[in-house]
């Protein structure tokens, strides 16, 4: 039992070490997630559309 109680004090003393993000920090950190999310889906959209096309178009040709 005293290790479980030496244990989450020592897990108590490191969590007062960590540098936590302000509000700020976070809110543009999670915008800039959303946006880069967005980015790059409409980017694997767009990939895939033209990949899809040119499929299209060398089955079409071999038929």
């Amino acid at each position: 039992m005293n290790k479980v109680v030496e244990f989450f004090s020592g897990v108590r003393k490191e969590t007062g070490k960590v540098t936590w993000p302000t509000r700020k920090e976070t809110l543009v950190t999670s915008v800039m997630v959303v946006v880069l999310t967005t980015v790059m889906a409409l980017f694997f959209l767009l990939v895939d559309s033209v990949l899809a096309q040119v499929m299209r178009v060398i089955i079409n040709i071999r038929l």
